[in-house]
């Protein structure tokens, strides 16, 4: 089925852009555009999308507090911040909002794409290089609350995952996207995406933030 996406930013030629890119997948349609976050509610009333791309800086209501208040009235609702900030604080705020999704702007088109699939599908999607910095400030706080975490052991997960695997699982922890990983391993981006999701589907988990955590807390990778 056709997903309905609603794109609200106040950069006319940055939608324009991201309304052309999705324009050629025919699985997905722009059903309407705003430039305020005062907007949203009013035309996810109107056109009920499956996903809301949301600019995080917006003139009037930010992102952060459009999503809320969506939210609020439509506690279903599917929505990907979109920002310049790869900050933790602001992915942070982004996600408690209620936002399943946040890219940054410099995203490329797969990605955009990637993340509208896997959240209209009931996951959540993190910009590679959002997810590496969350696992630094996990990995800063783990270190506080534990007095260091210098003497873990790294531990390679041989018995759930195959030597390849674990090498896109470090990957990922060191802020990859697919094509990175693809280019760090000489292998396919459609290899890379078989293998991130076989590696999800033995962890056990929705998305690729929560296998990276998981790695983490077990010490499976090293975080530079």
């Amino acid at each position: 089925m056709t997903k309905k996406i609603v794109l609200i930013d106040d950069h006319v030629l940055f939608r324009e852009g991201v309304k052309r890119i999705l324009d050629f997948e025919k699985d997905f349609e722009v059903v309407a555009e705003g430039d305020d976050g005062d907007e949203v509610i009013e035309i996810v009333d109107k056109h009920q999308p499956d996903v809301v791309l949301m600019d995080i800086n917006m003139p009037n209501i930010n992102g952060v507090q459009a999503t809320k208040r969506l939210f609020s009235k439509y506690p279903d609702v599917r929505v990907i911040i979109l920002s310049i900030h790869d900050d933790e604080n602001y992915v942070t705020h982004a996600l408690k909002s209620g936002a399943q999704g946040y890219l940054l702007k410099e995203m490329d088109s797969q990605a955009l794409i990637d993340a509208i699939k896997i959240v209209s599908d009931g996951g959540s999607y993190l910009h590679p290089k959002v997810t590496h910095n969350l696992v630094k400030e996990f990995q800063r706080l783990s270190t506080e609350e534990s007095g260091g975490l210098q003497n873990i052991e790294i531990r390679k997960p041989l018995h759930l995952l195959t030597k390849r695997e674990c090498e896109v699982l470090q990957l990922l922890a060191d802020g990859k996207s697919n094509r990175g990983v693809s280019e760090a391993l000489f292998i396919s981006e459609k290899t890379v995406k078989n293998h991130v999701s076989n590696i999800l589907q033995k962890m056990n988990v929705n998305d690729r933030t929560q296998a990276v955590v998981m790695a983490i807390r077990n010490g499976w990778v090293e975080v530079l």
